[in-house]
């Protein structure tokens, strides 16, 4: 066995951290804006708390969810602002059952290594692994019953007074700023712990389904007008897809919520991470990238992507699922899309498009690497198919044909706006759900975000797109569709410009210090949309050991990074520890925190002189969990 590789997102500032701090003060550098005062950004990842068996098959993307945030505290001196760094575990079932729990030596839950690589005995062992481990946790003995499998690891948001952890194995869950101690499960009515006697059903429903139907996608979208919460449910069983909008009521609204909607069309089950929202539209997309347990008995991996395949857009009205219109085109993978936004002209009669940035990947590798294993061999594609390995900022343009017309739909522009590499986009808040000038990312001095095996891809670029520019500039002058590319100019030959309108703008962060994704905060009484600041966390990679590793006093850092020259950094906050590199994040604004709900309770760890392990039932319980451990 390979241990060396399959540590790779193990060990050095992949690793998990073993240490949680409540809010503790940082030291800084540089001037902190004071749009920032009072506010704070935080940040989901992977931190698996169950990790002694180093051998293990391990993914990026597997894991116990922990929150890292930065709060901006006001200081007792008028505009003074006093950093403070908290983190904590999000305290989800999976994560109460493991924690302290010496009989598991690997995490209660499958990786995702193993699903898109294992052969179908050892793939049917780990899942009886787990389903055997969750029967046992609903005996006396364990500490913590697991209800729900999700491990809350994948984004952050902030809705109806509620901040809330995601992650598409289950419902959000619901955590307090600033102290990012848990609440509870949401289920799109109420969070445990808020004290509310309505037991009406939520995400999921009653039905025997429900357990997989309140599965609900790790990015929501919120509207910033209407304020409501626009979900997917991606599930096993046809039709495969459900949808729920929930409106927000702590201002009094009476709208009611819609919860489970069933989406016609999708042909398959299917890894569906992301989606895109509109002020008027949505976007579901059947890509040909599977996730279907059933795909073991056909002799495929459980996650499974199929280059042969076409990829299927399906757009439709927010509020009528049922007058989707789907759009194809070739094969490809898109974990995030940027922004959705639409547009209605009319010169003799009224069309309505559709408009969609997404960060378009050219295969799957990206799930194979993030699992530190080679990809599979493909099998041959048509010519039409076949493209060179990349992932770009996309854009695409989905007419509307009024009517019951039978004529099929066609996408009308589709092409990468830049050819550098581009992933975990995000936008200025005010300005989503519409058409947003700029995009915010990050790219990679690689050629693509596929890491060569024995690598693991990092961040050494964030990136500005002018995406209104660069798309009139592809309208005015198509380039070839599917395949073509506005601006052509590479990582390099971007850095060599310097003019102020670049429609492409890139920090390149010093040598040895890798970067996160970025999440933008505007500036009081902007002037221009992207008149603001850029939050990342970032490490510099010169404190790891010969071997790679970090060691025990290793910190990473804050960094806010002016976004209209994306050259100058405003401040640097000093941390006490380091932040792994990991995933989604959002910027929490005071008043926000400030209108948050009230609670009764938050989620905390049984004792372990409370979980009653010396009766027969919970000694046997004990002996079996500690076999299969």
């Amino acid at each position: 066995m390979d241990v060396e590789r399959l540590r790779r997102y193990l060990s050095g500032n992949f690793a998990p951290i073993k240490q949680t701090r409540p809010l503790t003060r940082c030291a800084h550098v540089g001037h902190i804006p004071q749009e920032l005062a009072g506010g704070q950004y935080v940040r989901n990842g992977a931190n698996p708390i169950t990790n002694d068996e180093l051998g293990r098959e391990a993914h990026w993307f597997d894991g116990d969810g922990m929150l890292t945030g930065v709060l901006f505290r006001r200081g007792l001196k008028d505009k003074d602002i006093d950093p403070e760094f908290v983190n904590q575990y999000i305290l989800t079932d999976v994560y109460l059952n493991a924690n302290g729990n010496c009989n598991l030596k690997r995490p209660l839950l499958p990786s995702i290594t193993t699903l898109i690589s294992a052969s179908l005995l050892t793939i049917i062992a780990v899942v009886l692994r787990t389903l055997a481990l969750v029967v046992l946790s609903r005996f006396p003995g364990s500490k913590r019953a697991v209800k729900k499998i999700s491990v809350a690891n994948t984004g952050v948001l902030y809705h109806d007074g509620r901040a809330l952890a995601t992650c598409e194995s289950g419902p959000p869950l619901r955590f307090q700023l600033p102290s990012l101690e848990t609440i509870g499960w949401y289920n799109g009515r109420r969070a445990e712990n808020e004290g509310s006697t309505d037991n009406t059903a939520g995400f999921g429903g009653d039905g025997l389904m429900g357990f997989m139907k309140e599965w609900t996608t790790g990015h929501p979208r919120v509207d910033p007008i209407t304020k409501e919460l626009i979900s997917f449910h991606a599930v096993f069983v046809e039709p495969f897809v459900y949808y729920s909008i929930v409106p927000p009521t702590a201002n009094g609204s009476s709208c009611d919520p819609v919860f489970d909607i069933p989406i016609a069309g999708v042909s398959s089950p299917k890894m569906m991470h992301d989606f895109g929202v509109s002020a008027g539209h949505t976007i579901i997309m059947d890509l040909p990238l599977s996730l279907d347990p059933m795909n073991s008995i056909k002799g495929k991996p459980v996650v499974s992507y199929d280059h042969t395949k076409r990829s299927r857009y399906g757009v439709f009205p927010r509020y009528e699922p049922g007058k989707i219109r789907w759009f194809e085109t070739n094969p490809c993978v898109i974990f995030h899309t940027a922004n959705c936004w639409e547009t209605t002209s009319t010169p003799s009669e009224a069309e309505t498009c559709v408009h969609l940035l997404a960060c378009r990947l050219t295969s799957a590798s990206m799930v194979y690497s993030a699992g530190a294993i080679v990809p599979p061999v493909p099998k041959p594609a048509p010519p039409e198919y076949v493209e060179e390995e990349q992932c770009r900022l996309y854009y695409y343009n989905f007419p509307l044909i009024n009517g019951e017309s039978k004529e099929a739909p066609t996408i009308r522009h589709q092409w990468a706006l830049s050819a550098i590499p581009f992933e975990f986009p995000t936008v200025s808040s005010s300005c989503s759900m519409k058409e947003a000038r700029y995009i915010y990312g990050c790219s990679t001095s690689a050629l693509s975000y596929t890491a060569a095996l024995g690598k693991a891809a990092k961040i050494d670029y964030l990136a500005k797109i002018d995406a209104a520019t660069l798309i009139a500039r592809g309208i005015a002058h198509p380039p070839q569709p599917i395949k073509g590319c506005v601006d052509t100019r590479s990582v390099d030959e971007v850095m060599q410009v310097t003019e102020d309108q670049d429609p492409v703008k890139l920090f390149h962060m010093p040598k040895g210090w890798f970067a996160q994704e970025p999440r933008f905060v505007p500036r009081a009484n902007a002037e221009t949309e992207d008149d603001g600041w850029l939050l990342t966390y970032v490490f510099d990679e010169s404190q790891l050991d010969a071997k790679g590793e970090c060691n025990e006093d290793a910190v990473s850092e804050l960094w806010i990074i002016d976004a209209r020259n994306m050259r100058d950094v405003a401040a640097k906050v000093k941390l006490p520890q380091r932040v792994p590199y990991g995933l989604h994040g959002a910027w929490f604004s005071e008043d926000e925190i400030a209108r948050q709900r009230p609670f009764e309770a938050v989620r905390r760890e049984t004792p372990k002189m409370e979980t009653g392990t010396s009766s027969p039932l919970s000694i046997i319980r004990d002996n079996i969990e500690r076999w299969i451990g």
